[in-house]
């Protein structure tokens, strides 16, 4: 399942939540589980965890979202 995950993947969790960019795909150090480890922004604070494979699903690319980039 790992498989379809890759870091740079967008998702979201199947429960809801707001768009996440995955960083790494992998075991943990306490289990033998794989998970992802993803980072989102919570207003202006950026914001990291870990979640369980089966947890998440890949946003879709047409799902109409905005993305904004800022001008440096």
């Amino acid at each position: 399942m790992a498989e379809q995950f890759k870091a740079g993947d967008v998702v979201h969790l199947k429960s809801g939540s707001p768009d996440m960019t995955i960083e790494n795909v992998g075991k943990t150090a306490f289990s033998d589980t794989e998970s992802v480890w993803c980072v989102w922004f919570d207003g202006k604070k950026q914001m990291r965890d870990t979640f369980a494979l089966e947890a998440v699903e890949v946003v879709p690319k047409s799902s109409g979202r905005t993305v904004v980039r800022s001008a440096r």
